[in-house]
């Protein structure tokens, strides 16, 4: 029989061997044979281990050998780690726990670092929102400081400007600016009121404000009541506004600045710039529309001649054939006659029709209705120029127009021009070009040099008066 190992001994149990851990009885058993032991930890390294083991225990007192027992037993229940096969399995666990561990950990600092990046940005968005706060805190004091000084935003004409809004805007700025940096006023220094100084401050302050603030009402109601062409009188109303309150501040020195009445000059101006370009396209519109009329009656006058003359001609045609078919010589030749002048008459009205420029210039007064020494210099595409002078001599004027020129020309546009061009500097209107009333006598036109057109137009008089 082979020598028992050191740690086996025999048990009750016939040919079998017990481990003896060198503090009590384990459960590990081995045949008494030669065998190795069948222990959990069957690698080399673990039977070299427990011998190591064995003999440190051997080397100990009893007491250092339970003690340390203790512990290692504590050890052993603290890891739940009974046999050392268990410890490799516990490593396991652990390392696994370890590892889940880590993983929730890394996610939980992922979710940390995007839920610190989120509050940051939302930090950064309140203070953003802190500032236009405070901005709109700032905006709503200064509006507040202009609303005392009764400056208001309402409409204004030139807003609807594409040229002018700029320089309302731009102007408005510095107005406000002027309130604000109080340079709209300017007063006495030092007044005193009941022998106090801060009660006399205050009392040039108060007065300030309320004659401004009347100023400024009256400047919006200049802007708001502006008419194009009155914009002399709503100057002249708001300057006298700025005389009256100097007057009633004097005893304080109260006036308003000169810059600051300069400025809302400049708006009324502004509105009335705007008021008379509207009221200049309107009156544009309504010459464009009066011409287009003025245009399809000539061209209906047109086509209804042509029409009449057509069956002038075929009436004509069936009369020349009867002269001939009868041998009438001489109502044949004066048949002929009639025919070449209607021929010749259809040829006038396609011309007129197929050229927009021929047409007629006249020269009309009417001495009833605007005195003498004013005529109207104009053009008519009409086949009668008289409809058009009577069309004038409507009910708009108490008397009808004399005539005092009228002929047709080839180019009745041009000499038209041409003549508005000579007398321009006695147009009667020099704002609205559209206006063709003049400041001269008829005989005036007759005796000035007419500018010969460039294709030498055919120009045909009628009778003048």
């Amino acid at each position: 029989m082979s020598e028992i190992p050191s740690g086996w001994y025999p048990t009750d149990a016939q040919g079998t061997l017990r481990w003896w851990n060198g503090t009590q009885w384990t459960e590990h058993t081995a045949p008494a044979s030669g065998a190795e032991p069948a222990q959990s930890l069957r690698s080399t390294r673990r039977d070299r281990r427990a011998h190591s083991a064995e003999k440190a225990i051997e080397k100990l007192s009893k007491s250092a050998a339970r003690a340390r027992a203790a512990d290692l037993q504590a050890i052993v229940n603290r890891f739940n780690a009974h046999e050392f096969d268990d410890v490799d399995k516990y490593r396991a666990h652990v390392e696994a726990e370890l590892a889940t561990t880590r993983d929730a950990h890394r996610d939980e600092m992922e979710r940390l670092t995007s839920e610190i990046a989120r509050l940051r940005d939302e930090r950064d968005t309140l203070f953003a929102a802190r500032e236009r706060l405070k901005g709109a805190l700032v905006d709503l004091r200064w509006a507040s400081a202009m609303q005392e000084a009764g400056l208001f935003d309402y409409e204004h004409a030139a807003e609807h400007s594409a040229t002018l809004s700029a320089d309302l805007e731009a102007l408005r700025a510095k107005i406000k600016t002027m309130v604000r940096e109080k340079r709209a006023t300017t007063s006495t220094s030092g007044f005193t009121f009941n022998n106090s100084t801060a009660k006399g401050n205050k009392f040039v302050n108060d007065m300030s404000k309320i004659l401004l603030r009347a100023f400024n009402a009256e400047a919006e109601n200049c802007v708001k009541t502006m008419r194009a062409g009155n914009l002399e009188a709503a100057q002249k109303r708001l300057t006298k506004v700025a005389e009256q309150i100097a007057k009633q501040g004097d005893m304080i020195d109260l006036r308003i600045t000169h810059e600051y009445l300069h400025a809302r000059l400049q708006e009324l101006s502004l509105a009335a710039r705007h008021l008379q370009a509207v009221q200049a396209e309107k009156e544009a519109e309504r010459e464009r529309r009066a011409e287009l009329r003025e245009q399809k009656k000539a061209e209906a006058e047109l086509a209804r001649e042509h029409e009449r003359l057509d069956k002038e001609r075929a009436k004509y045609i069936l009369a020349l054939e009867a002269l001939e078919a009868s041998g009438d010589d001489e109502g044949v030749a004066r048949m002929r006659e009639r025919l070449e002048d209607v021929d010749k008459a259809i040829e006038d009205v396609d011309y007129r029709a197929a050229n927009m420029r021929a047409g007629y210039v006249y020269v009309i007064s009417n001495v009833g209705s605007f005195g003498p020494g004013i005529v109207k210099i104009g053009m008519t595409r009409r086949l009668d120029p008289m409809d058009r002078v009577r069309e004038l001599g409507d009910a708009s004027v108490p008397f009808r127009f004399d005539v005092h020129a009228l002929f047709f020309t080839d180019d009745a546009v041009d000499v038209e021009s041409m003549l508005h061009r000579t007398f321009a500097e006695q147009r009667l209107n020099k704002v609205n070009t559209r206006r063709e009333y003049f400041r001269v006598t008829p005989w005036t036109c007759a005796r000035r040099p007419q500018r010969t057109p460039s294709r030498s137009p055919r120009v045909h008089h009628r009778a003048v008066r």
